[in-house]
């Protein structure tokens, strides 16, 4: 036995604390209550305006040319196609110039070389200008680069957008209800174990007494018979009780143990942590009377079941919106700034080059056979049976607050019960002891007054840690157990 100082004292409120900081479901349960806080402001974002931005390189094996091979070959030879058709035409009309009498053979041909003169840096000319063309009209795109910034807003999504706020924002208060019962549920844990512990160190006290009770009814009784005025059959009968009651003290101090070991696990405390509970020597005695102040009114206002059922219906009704909004006409405004290299604003040019852009994107469904109709009238049945599975937790509610009353009134009849029937047990206990003294009883006697004196002990503990737990069940029920 650890002394005093060496354990841990635990009162009902700090196992309670315990719990609640260590509990993993409570734990999970407060992380969805953050994932759905996150989702509901990312939802929020639909609001707002879009911003891409978008790049990428191209490497093609041939680049688009607008000109054929024909068309470039006459470009490149421009200026000597051209002088040769000038040559051509000066050198006829000389010939005949000449064979008319107009100029002497001599004249045109020193005409004529003058001209060939002046036409042949002409065609080089030309031919450079007919170059300068087809290099005019080549894409260069075999290396292709491009950017753009993107910006989306959208201006009518059917309602799709509130809706999917407006689920965010339930969801947020569902996950908030479900912690609440998490709560409730790790809570009302605690209290069993606690107040089992309670028990069950009081019927190890219990059965500790019996036993020193029993042991000197046997010591007594061995006496007797050495004096011959009890028989061995008497010291046998006493005998067994008392290897019974030595057995009851082992189970006792066992379930205690093993009781201990739960509630530090549910507290996160080391499972052979010694622990000691502010309420095992001193089990409250009193009645409750809460068994008089229940309403089930106030439970269908507290519990977090109704209002997670309730968040699912509404939950239901904007999913009804959402499945409407998809086949409804949607509008967004876009704008951007792009920009190309090879680019082909102010020709073909081999460097980067962009434009600005804005516009107004709409969408609007024409004809889906009547699939959105099933859908929307599957999602209305949805909230339908959301709705009734509501109506019908009330009514089990309301049920569960009843027989819970119903329960407590009964816990608090049998304690006071039991109190009396110990108080007649203690004094059929002493009867018996001082007829044994006396000599008019016989040790079956007494051990029977024993027996049932034992048996309204462990009734009474029994009563009032029910009055405890119908207690606390009355709460959780009411859903302000907290």
């Amino acid at each position: 036995m650890l002394p005093l100082h060496a354990q841990k004292v635990l009162s009902l409120d700090s196992c309670r604390a315990m719990a609640l900081r260590n509990n993993k479901q409570l734990s999970v349960a407060k992380f969805n209550q953050e994932i759905a806080r996150y989702t509901k402001k990312a939802m929020a974002t639909k609001y707002l305006p879009k911003v891409d931005a978008v790049g990428g390189y191209e490497l093609m094996s041939k680049e688009i040319s607008l000109l054929n091979n024909d068309q470039k070959t006459a470009l490149n030879n421009l200026g000597s196609n051209l002088m040769s058709n000038v040559e051509g035409s000066l050198s006829s009309m000389l010939t005949a110039l000449a064979q008319n009498g107009i100029v002497t053979p001599a004249q045109a041909q020193t005409i004529g070389q003058i001209a060939g003169q002046l036409t042949t840096p002409l065609a080089q000319t030309l031919n450079a200008v007919g170059t300068d063309i087809r290099k005019a009209f080549r894409s260069n795109n075999r290396n292709m680069m491009g950017a753009a910034i993107m910006v989306r807003q959208p201006l009518y999504m059917g309602g799709a957008i509130s809706a999917g706020n407006k689920m965010a924002e339930i969801n947020e208060d569902l996950t908030a209800h479900a912690t609440e019962t998490s709560i409730q549920n790790t809570i009302y844990g605690i209290d069993e174990t606690y107040w089992l512990i309670c028990s069950l160190k009081q019927k190890n006290e219990l059965a500790k007494n019996f036993l020193s009770v029993i042991q000197k009814l046997d010591s007594d009784v061995k006496k007797m018979i050495n004096e011959g005025v009890a028989t061995r059959a008497d010291g046998l009968k006493v005998s067994v009780k008392v290897n019974e009651a030595e057995m009851m003290v082992t189970q006792a101090e066992d379930g205690l143990s093993l009781a201990k070991m739960l509630l530090c696990q549910q507290c996160g405390l080391p499972l052979d942590t010694p622990i000691l509970l502010a309420d095992e020597d001193n089990v409250p005695t009193t009645i409750s009377d809460l068994a008089t102040t229940g309403s089930v009114a106030v439970a269908l206002d507290n519990r977090p079941e109704l209002k997670m059922l309730s968040d699912a219906k509404d939950i239901s009704e904007q999913n009804t919106r959402l499945v409407r909004a998809l086949y409804l006409p949607q509008i967004a405004l876009t704008g951007g700034y792009l920009v190309t290299n090879p680019s082909v604003y102010n020709g073909f040019e081999n460097k980067f080059s962009g434009v600005w852009n804005i516009g107004i994107l709409v969408r609007v469904p024409v004809w889906s056979w009547q699939e959105g109709s099933y859908k929307i009238r599957a999602s209305k049945v949805a909230t339908s049976i959301a709705n009734l599975q509501l109506e019908e937790t009330k009514e089990l509610i309301e049920l569960q607050v009843n027989q819970n009353m119903f329960k407590l009134k009964e816990a608090n009849k049998k304690y006071v019960m039991t109190q009396k029937n110990v108080e007649k047990a203690e004094e059929n206990l002493r009867c018996a002891n001082v007829g044994f003294q006396e000599g008019v009883m016989t040790a079956t006697e007494v051990m029977e007054a024993q027996t049932a004196w034992l048996q309204a002990k462990t009734q009474h503990i029994d009563a009032s840690i029910d009055v405890r737990l119908s207690e606390t069940g009355l709460k959780k029920a009411m859903g302000v157990l907290d």
